[in-house]
């Protein structure tokens, strides 16, 4: 099967990034993808660098036009659409969610990130409330695509949960870069740091990963792309660099299996023995 993500810059406004997305998706879909991927709270700037009220006027409901030109872009060109945006449940309620949107235009899963960042330049907490869905496995065209966000990509339980529900391939949107106020020398560990963790979790699970993390600079952050694609051992089957991109790749699913046959964590697990994982800490 063939994915397709972009890896987007903001254009720093809500209009202007959906043609500006809406451009894109028509561009990628050229390539007949089964799945396109988008990066996190792709709608917008990335507000949460700081904290102003004024930004929740920026959140989108489900039913607002903007989400219904997506839906009705993915029913035009026939593809599985997953859609991160800011979300607004009611005067009290925002979360940072992703939509499935299948190739009938119809939204058809919803996950809202369960584990919500507050570090400088990320002032999520202020903003989004943690997700209320459990970990969410929606089912395209051609496979079972784990909705994560971000954050969550730090959490092995986030992975293993989201495998265990049935995903063959783990998504996680991004929005991750680099702070003006920290040293150069730590950029290049970051982003070993962030590729690592999730090459971990397809090789732990046996399944793919897709990773797409915005770029471009907005305000003291520069965020640094590297989006890329592993598969079930953790190779890194194609990455980014810092651009804007449209990308293309066929998988093969049954390497899934395949994987499960050399390395069978799943049948060696001690569930058990696990119970202490609930604990918040354990000394």
């Amino acid at each position: 099967m063939k994915l397709s993500w972009i890896q987007g810059k903001s254009q720093s406004s809500t209009a202007a990034n959906l043609d500006y997305y809406s451009q894109k998706i028509k561009e990628a879909a050229q390539k007949n993808p089964a799945i396109i991927f988008l990066p996190e709270l792709m709608t917008s700037d990335y507000f949460a660098i700081k904290q102003d009220p004024a930004n929740f006027k920026l959140a989108l409901e489900l039913d607002s036009p903007e989400i219904k030109e997506f839906q009705n872009l993915a029913k035009q060109l026939k593809i599985d659409l997953m859609l991160p945006f800011f979300e607004k449940q009611s005067s009290a309620l925002f979360f940072n969610s992703t939509i499935h949107i299948n190739h009938q235009g119809q939204i058809v899963s919803h996950y809202r990130k369960m584990h919500i960042p507050d570090d400088p330049g990320f002032n999520e907490k202020y903003y989004f409330s943690p997700g209320d869905k459990g970990f969410v496995v929606t089912q395209c065209q051609e496979a079972k695509v784990g909705l994560l966000i971000c954050w969550d990509q730090w959490f092995p339980e986030a992975a293993r949960i989201t495998a265990l529900k049935g995903a063959e391939i783990l998504y996680y949107p991004t929005a991750i870069g680099w702070d003006d106020n920290e040293d150069p020398s730590v950029y290049k560990s970051q982003v070993e740091a962030w590729t690592t963790i999730m090459r971990a979790h397809a090789i732990a699970n046996n399944v793919f990963v897709v990773a797409v993390n915005r770029t471009g600079r907005e305000g003291h952050l520069n965020f640094w792309g590297h989006s890329f694609v592993a598969d079930p051992f953790g190779k890194i089957l194609i990455q980014n660099e810092t651009e804007e991109s449209v990308n293309h790749l066929d998988i093969d699913l049954a390497e899934i299996e395949s994987a499960r046959r050399v390395w069978p964590f799943f049948r060696d697990r001690r569930v058990d023995a696990y119970g202490d994982i609930t604990s918040k800490w354990l000394s």
